[in-house]
């Protein structure tokens, strides 16, 4: 308004010094108005989290593991140390139920079921969200309609300024337990359509932190020891492609590779500390997206991957004739999917989304099943926005076909799941909202679930979930000193029938699969933000999360697990960031809470872990160098020390430090 004050006062002063020519039309140069602060999430009928790549940097996160730790009503289980497997769970449902996505496009591994994020970096990543249930965002695949849950994880784009045509950044970071860790990006603008990005990093490190090996309770004997076999080294490398035909045409392709070599560190036990198993990973995909938008009303976009997935599991202790035990498994699946989005009004659309997919799972065994999954998914959806309602609805028709070489394949399914979802914003004044949620979903049992051994079994049932949520969003700019606030409080309630349990047992690569039948979760999650602006140069962040939940094994009444928390879910959990930015320097601290859980089904005193708090501060500034912006950095982890158990018996390390220096062309 007071650009167009400002406009209108000058005119007549300009009519005086120059006769305007009122027959031509004269075009105002574009403005953008841009929101420092994500309300998006906000008004999102179903709880929506995100990290944009500020929040990310002000984090003391390597992996994007250690930032998905942050969000509300999220189980890591993380296995201690760089290396160390992590896999996510919403709300108690299972990391299987989880879709990751990378740049829109689903993340997969059909032998497990679950994906190992601790593999992915944070420094390429632009934004982190998290979706329960569905997000309002109905123009996706029909692979994030068929999960309870959804991270996706956005990469960096090149972005040129007008005379630059190349960006280059370097960064290393080094720490404790033998941390190195070089990264380079570069970024080259080949034409006006066409650009290229290219970027990779190496990870290395030995892992031998020291713990305390408690021999009974902390009132018996103890024993200084340090974590053996714990040594990673890993690479990525990804280089993309980027068309930008016009404003309404766009087309991305991806190419993707990876690769680590860690070993795979023994539970903790009294006076034995040997392990010698070995694990190594390779994964390779091509990812295409072509979108186009014909009309106002019409919008396609076509999807498209090939993925390749090697695994190596060693064990050169095994007993049996060989003597060792060496499996191998290769994955590949062949996988697309085509999305139309028409507007039927400006607040009014519909979209329509089919996914096609083969999978295979091959392994160095003679009596290996060797299975082949044909998946069909359809999804139609709608949604409507005016500046007082939100509504969307969705139904996803799911087709599988399985066939195996040898013996006996799992079932064939046929299933239709719905989805609906509801925000109402009751008063105009006030950023107030109700928002409601309905979603039933199944997933099918992974091919080693199926398949694997002695433990397969192809008449395992797939797990079905009725997952409910209500919740109530709120948002505010108060005055100058505090110009944002939001608080979001959300109740729910997911019933899971046929639920299959996977925890590790002798060591991180053999799992024992434990259907518990029925589970009923109920639980609460709280977010708040607050930004504080005391004055031009002086700016506070404070944000956090607080999660309650009870997800209690409802099996049968003459169970020992009846009404017990399920493994290895706390009852209480919650994190905490704070960040000071200043002209010299800023400072951040970060917290991580969780209350007490039980490593096994039954909640009895031998089996219950004690609660935890994770502390962790850094300092870091930004400054130029000629050309050079360069960002310094230096981080404490665990500040208290404390060789906590996310998983009973694999302590996490204690304090450590981190150095990073990155430098941007």
């Amino acid at each position: 308004m007071t650009i167009w004050a400002c406009f209108l006062l000058l005119l007549p002063l300009s009519a005086q010094q120059q006769k305007v020519d009122t027959s031509f039309v004269y075009s105002i140069p574009e403005v953008i108005v841009t929101n420092p602060y994500q309300t998006k999430e906000l008004r999102s009928a179903t709880p929506t989290q995100s990290f944009s790549r500020k929040e990310l940097e002000k984090m003391q996160a390597l992996q994007i593991s250690d930032a998905v730790k942050h969000f509300a009503g999220v189980t890591v289980k993380d296995y201690g140390g760089i290396g160390g497997l992590k896999t996510v769970s919403l709300r108690s449902l299972g990391a299987e139920h989880t879709a990751i996505g990378y740049d829109g496009i689903a993340v997969t591994n059909s032998q497990t079921g679950q994906i190992d994020i601790g593999r992915f970096s944070l420094e390429n990543v632009d934004q982190l969200s998290l979706s329960n249930g569905q997000s309002d965002y109905i123009f996706q695949s029909a692979r994030f309609f068929a999960s309870a849950g959804l991270l996706n994880i956005q990469t960096l784009a090149p972005q040129f300024e007008k005379d630059k045509a190349i960006h280059i950044t370097a960064l290393m970071k080094a720490g404790s337990w033998g941390l190195v860790n070089p990264a380079l990006w570069l970024d080259y603008k080949l034409s006006p359509i066409w650009s290229l990005s290219v970027n990779g990093e190496w990870i290395s490190a030995n892992g031998r932190y020291p713990y305390t090996l408690q021999y009974g309770d902390e009132n018996d004997l103890s024993s200084e020891e340090k974590r053996n076999n714990t040594e990673v080294k890993s690479g990525r490398l990804e280089a993309g492609l980027y068309g930008q035909f016009s404003d309404n045409e766009e087309f991305r392709v991806k190419a993707y590779y990876y690769q680590s070599s860690r070993g795979l560190p023994n539970a903790t036990t009294f006076y034995y500390d040997y392990a010698s198993q070995h694990l190594w990973d390779k994964n390779a995909f091509v990812q295409a997206r072509y979108k186009k938008e014909f009309s106002p009303k019409w919008v396609i976009e076509t999807l498209g991957k090939w993925n390749w997935n090697y695994q190596r599991y060693l064990d050169p202790d095994y007993k049996n004739v060989e003597q060792k035990q060496d499996s191998r498994y290769n994955q590949q699946e062949y996988y697309l999917s085509a999305i139309a989005l028409y507007r039927v009004l400006p607040n009014l659309s519909f979209s329509a989304t089919t996914d096609g997919s083969v999978q295979t799972l091959d392994v160095n065994s003679n009596n290996f099943a060797e299975p082949t999954r044909y998946s069909w998914l359809t999804a139609v959806a709608g949604k409507y926005v005016n500046n007082w309602l939100t509504l969307s609805a969705s139904g996803l028709f799911t087709f599988v076909n399985e066939h195996t070489k040898h013996g006996g394949s799992g079932h064939n399914y046929r299933r239709l799941t719905p989805f609906a979802s509801a925000s109402i914003k009751p008063f105009a004044s006030q950023d107030f909202r109700f928002r409601f949620f309905y979603k039933e979903i199944f997933r099918l049992p992974s091919f080693n679930d199926l398949y694997y051994g002695q433990i397969g079994n192809t008449d395992l049932k797939p797990e079905k979930v009725h997952q409910y949520n209500v919740g109530i969003t709120y948002s505010k700019a108060i005055c100058r000193v505090v110009p944002y606030v939001s608080l979001t409080a959300d109740a729910y309630y997911n019933k899971v029938t046929d639920k299959i349990i996977a925890t590790p047992t002798k060591n991180l690569f053999i799992w024992s699969m434990v259907n518990l039948g029925k589970v009923e979760i109920k639980g609460i999650d709280v977010t708040g933000v607050l930004h504080l602006q005391p004055c031009q140069k002086l700016g506070i962040n404070l944000s956090g999360n607080y999660t309650y939940q009870r997800a209690l094994d409802m099996t049968s009444q003459d169970g020992k697990t009846y009404q017990h928390q399920i493994a290895y879910t706390p009852r209480v959990s919650a994190s905490g960031q704070a960040a000071i930015e200043t002209p010299w320097i800023n400072l951040s601290y970060s917290l991580l809470y969780a209350g007490k859980r039980y490593c096994l089904g039954q909640n009895i005193a031998e089996n219950r872990l004690p609660n935890y708090t994770d502390h962790s501060i850094s300092a870091y500034r930004d400054f130029t160098i000629a050309k050079l912006n360069v960002t310094a950095n230096i981080e404490v982890l665990n500040l208290l020390n404390k060789n906590y158990e996310i998983v009973k018996n694999f302590p996490m390390p204690g304090r450590s430090v981190r150095g990073t220096l990155k430098i941007r062309y």
